[in-house]
């Protein structure tokens, strides 16, 4: 297995619903492990259903081993997506017409004649992650993996940019015990050796991520000579978009916690 860091760079505006505040709907700043996971390998790792309808079309199958489309296959395949972290992040607020129908009736004008004042009577904000905002993102994968150059994420599908680093299994160590992982983390996906001990939380769907995380456990870190020569190898930019040190868990994989709670 190999360690990848990859930069992630917005060329399109991205955006899910990740709190809904009546006409506002913002997204968070990090962005999810499994869409990212769903983002990255869908195509050739996990299977795509030609058609769903009814409730299987809205029914979550994130780790559903009945259902055809799962992130379980990428367990399989020894590939595993750790939560995106911002770097470097701007927003951006864009002002929508919702539909005029009867069950969605969020906003209107004082009166309710906003209609006659070519004004909409039900609009929306989409608070959307701005074009040119950069991320940081580990996988951990076989050398033969191909990682994708571009990929599409979020409601409007918007096209992300993909450099991808290979670390050297040289400048890395397992160490065990208590450590600060500064990468976010979903808590799901957390080998049952890896005890949680101080977090904060990012509350977002399907699962809350943690960050700044305290833990105790196994974990690999970068040695810090090692890490130092290998950066000083990169050019210019290659070196700007690594860390100064890594510390990630060992042991993780899609729904670990799942697995050790029905075991």
């Amino acid at each position: 297995m190999a360690l990848y860091h990859c930069t992630l760079t917005l060329h399109d505006n991205v955006f899910f619903a990740t709190r809904e505040m009546g006409i506002l709907y913002e997204t968070e700043k990090y962005l999810h492990n499994w869409g990212l996971s769903f983002a990255l390998f869908a195509i050739h790792y996990i299977p795509q259903p030609y058609r769903l309808q009814g409730e299987l079309a809205q029914k979550p199958t994130y780790l559903d081993a009945s259902a055809e489309q799962n992130l379980l296959h990428l367990n399989q395949a020894g590939i595993y997506v750790f939560p995106a972290q911002p770097i470097n992040w701007s927003y951006q607020i864009n002002t929508f017409k919702a539909a005029q129908v009867g069950y969605y009736g969020k906003s209107k004008q004082f009166g309710d004649k906003g209609a006659d004042k070519n004004y909409p009577i039900n609009y929306g904000r989409a608070k959307e992650i701005a074009v040119g905002s950069i991320y940081r993102t580990y996988i951990i994968a076989p050398e033969t993996i191909k990682i994708p150059h571009w990929l599409r994420l979020g409601k409007w599908a918007a096209k992300i940019k993909v450099e991808a680093i290979k670390i050297p299994d040289k400048v890395m160590h397992t160490k065990s015990g208590n450590y600060i992982c500064l990468h976010p983390l979903n808590p799901l996906d957390l080998s049952s050796n890896t005890q949680i001990l101080l977090y904060n939380r990012i509350v977002m769907p399907p699962v809350s991520l943690i960050s700044q995380a305290q833990l105790s456990g196994d974990y690999i870190a970068t040695k810090k000579q090692d890490w130092q020569d290998f950066k000083s190898t990169l050019t210019e930019q290659q070196y700007q978009q690594l860390p100064e040190e890594i510390y990630l868990p060992i042991g993780v994989f899609y729904g670990a916690r799942n697995v050790a709670a029905t075991a």
